[in-house]
């Protein structure tokens, strides 16, 4: 089977978008062949904003229902493959439109958001983000992955402090993830994970969805699909072919003003980080390139059933055992 045929086979999933949501994006990800992807609804905003920001999605997709379609179950992800659509997997970068309402939980689950990240960078009310000092998951905190594991919402870790994802992982009876996230081994960086960090979320039954944003990756915005799945490969040898996907972290269709309101704390506060320019690497520029990604991987020298792992079949079969369904 060619790279192309596979490809076209294969169930795509991307474990992190958070692009301009409109139709030229969505014409972007069937080009590119994606059957589901967590698209963020979520960062800095509130209860209320974050509700606004799901009525403004639940109206794209209705808009654009001969490419996407909404997904609540790993059946939807199916659906969205038998028909040749992109199922839209709502998730936060944020758990601070919970607020301090437990309840708020299965609220969000109902108006169907399948993943959450526990912290934005900074700390919260459940614990402590990858840009400051990590006090540890909360009481609240706790209650909070309790409620998450119940009605079935997997807790993310990507840009969480090594402390507070250390417990979540411990404290979670369902699998947790690093939904985008790249290995420290390769470049240092606070939102990179060290091989023991990806190690023990391996170890604790966990996922780790594998990011190609440039400033983390070791070659930065010089970078190329090559280095991208150097990244792959390097977390796949510690993790191993079953617990490792894919979470491109594609920022498609925004500008500058977007990454100002990303890198300062909620928004609006301190600055955290730098990006400067930014530029994927050379080879998936846009989603619209996913296919070379599976072309890139066989190249590699990963086995075509790996290769079916790791652009989707492992997000499916995790995302089933925590959403139940």
């Amino acid at each position: 089977m060619s790279a192309a045929e596979l490809h076209k086979d294969a169930i795509v999933i991307d474990g992190l978008v958070i692009a301009k949501w409109d139709r030229e994006l969505f014409e972007d990800m069937s080009r590119g062949g994606l059957t589901a992807a967590n698209c963020t609804v979520s960062v800095w905003e509130g209860f209320q904003a974050t509700v606004n920001n799901i009525v403004e999605m639940n109206g794209l997709i209705e808009q654009n229902s001969d490419l996407v379609l909404k997904v609540r179950t790993t059946d939807d992800i199916r659906r969205a493959k038998a028909e040749g659509k992109t199922g839209i997997i709502m998730g936060f970068q944020n758990a601070h439109a919970f607020e301090d309402q437990i309840g708020y939980v299965q609220t969000f689950k109902d108006l169907g958001v399948g993943v959450v990240q526990m912290c934005y960078n900074t700390q919260n009310l459940i614990g402590t983000g990858c840009y400051e000092r990590d006090g540890g998951l909360s009481g609240f905190g706790r209650e909070i992955v309790a409620e998450m594991n119940r009605v079935g919402v997997m807790c993310d870790l990507s840009h969480v402090g090594a402390k507070t994802s250390e417990e979540v992982i411990l404290e979670s009876k369902k699998p947790v993830c690093y939904s985008h996230c790249l290995p420290s081994g390769l470049k240092e960086h606070p939102r990179n994970k060290s091989d023991e960090e990806l190690k023990f979320i391996a170890d604790h039954g966990g996922f780790v969805g594998v990011t190609m944003f440039a400033p983390f990756l070791k070659n930065g915005i010089n970078s190329t699909i090559e280095d991208y799945v150097e990244a792959i490969e390097y977390v796949f040898n510690i993790v191993g072919e079953d617990q490792i996907g894919i979470g491109t972290d594609f920022t498609q269709g925004h500008g500058q003003p977007f990454f100002e309101w990303l890198t300062h704390d909620k928004g609006y506060a301190r600055r955290l980080t730098q990006f400067g320019k930014i530029v994927n690497p050379e080879g998936i520029r846009t989603l619209g390139e996913f296919p070379n990604l599976t072309e890139a991987l066989l190249r590699r020298g990963f086995t075509e059933t790996q290769v079916r792992k790791i652009m989707g079949e492992n997000w499916v079969r995790v995302l089933a055992d925590v959403w139940g369904e």
